[in-house]
């Protein structure tokens, strides 16, 4: 049998992000292709945190910089290690290619982090898009970890091109799995029965605050003056006590903290809102709009890598004052609103169903098991920057662990 180790800094919460939802997707997948999964995290337990002993999945505290980690690898002895971000790749990678030299590694890169930090940069500075600053620090690490990897999955076929045009990583080396929907159940959703805004989004994440500001100080003020009956529902894991302090009853804007249920939330809402300034990846509550028939109005960041050409469900305005002109016309008008619906669902089946890719996607996981020797031959990149990694994160994660001692 198959074993899979999932290595994470956190537990997995799907009902708090869409990383969460992903996580669990990614679990299910390799459950129904009779993997037996190990899920390790450097974290501490959450109240929140999915139970993965419900799916006979076996879990495990590990330490960073601390040779148990190596003891534990060799009891398990996986033959496949997924990294769950870059950053647990770079602290526990060294290892596994020393102990399990023949373990497949891949890195699920949720987004790419180097690509919000270059945008959210150029918002900082007030610079255009069309020439982005890669010269971080980050940038170098992710790129990395990507080149050391056997295999990197890559929710966003926008961010596919980048790797392969800006920074030359190899298409091999990639595999192009967004977030989706196993099975879509159709209900139908009713105009007359939905009511109010709603956006969605774990506070701790940065696009996601800086949406939120946005819709409080340039969307909201407008927006609440020629819709005077509506409110907009602000939900979010792990809210701050700088987000609660925008709670104001009094002009409509409600902050509500974590929903109980993400569905109830989005599935009862008219319209959701998302102005979201910059960010990479694609947006789970937007895909999930979709899914719970509510359309949405957002920005050509929110919408990024999930329509083609496909027609939005509900509209994708940058400016401020079409994008409020857009949220009253999908709140007013049913004949718009209902379109938008089914625009959405036209997107989930034709780009974001699992079926599309399943298949695929495990013919290659079969493909590199059978010629991963050639596969890494062909990585030279890959190698040496292994090689360094093994005698410079390694020496100083031994000296760090001698240095607790």
């Amino acid at each position: 049998m198959n074993k899979l180790l999932i290595i994470s800094s956190v537990w997995v919460e799907p009902n708090s992000s869409a990383a969460g939802s992903r996580m669990l997707q990614l679990i299910r997948y390799f459950l129904s292709q009779n993997y037996s999964i190990e899920y390790a995290s450097t974290a501490i337990d959450s109240e929140f945190s999915f139970d993965l002993a419900d799916l006979g999945i076996t879990t495990h505290f590990i330490q960073l910089n601390d040779s148990s980690f190596d003891d534990y690898l060799q009891i398990i002895n996986p033959n496949l290690v997924l990294f769950d971000r870059f950053m647990l790749e770079e602290q526990f990678g060294w290892r596994i290619s020393k102990i399990l030299p023949n373990a497949i590694k891949i890195l699920d890169t949720e987004d790419l982090h180097c690509l919000r930090k270059a945008r959210h940069e150029a918002i900082k500075k007030n610079t255009s898009f069309e020439t982005l600053d890669f010269n971080y620090d980050v940038t170098k690490r992710e790129i990395a970890s990507i080149f050391r990897c056997d295999l990197s999955l890559m929710v966003s076929d926008y961010e596919m091109h980048l790797l392969q045009t800006v920074f030359q990583v190899p298409k091999v080396l990639l595999f192009y799995l967004p977030i989706c929907i196993e099975h879509l159940t159709f209900k139908k959703s009713d105009f007359h029965a939905k009511t109010d805004f709603v956006f969605i989004g774990n506070f701790y994440h940065e696009p996601n605050w800086d949406s939120v500001l946005v819709l409080k100080n340039d969307i909201w003020p407008k927006l609440k003056e020629l819709l005077p009956d509506a409110k907009l529902n602000i939900y979010g894991a792990y809210p701050t006590q700088k987000a609660h302090q925008l709670h104001h009853p009094k002009d409509r804007f409600f902050i509500h903290g974590r929903a109980k249920s993400a569905e109830d939330v989005i599935r009862s809402a008219k319209v959701l809102l998302a102005p979201i300034r910059f960010g990479a990846g694609i947006k789970g509550k937007l895909l999930e709009c979709m899914e719970y028939g509510t359309p949405s109005v957002t920005t050509s960041m929110g919408a990024e890598a999930m329509c083609d050409t496909l027609p939005w469900n509900g509209f994708v305005e940058n400016a401020y004052s079409d994008f409020i002109s857009k949220a009253v016309l999908l709140y007013s008008n049913q004949e718009v609103w209902e379109q938008a619906v089914e625009n959405g669902y036209k997107i989930i089946h034709q780009k974001f169903m699992f079926s599309l890719y399943k298949s695929n996607f495990f013919d290659v996981l079969n493909d590199l098991q059978t010629n991963l020797d050639s596969h890494r031959r062909a990585n030279f990149i890959g190698q040496m920057l292994q090689y360094h990694t093994m005698r410079s994160t390694e020496f100083m994660s031994r000296w760090i662990e001698e240095k607790n001692k």
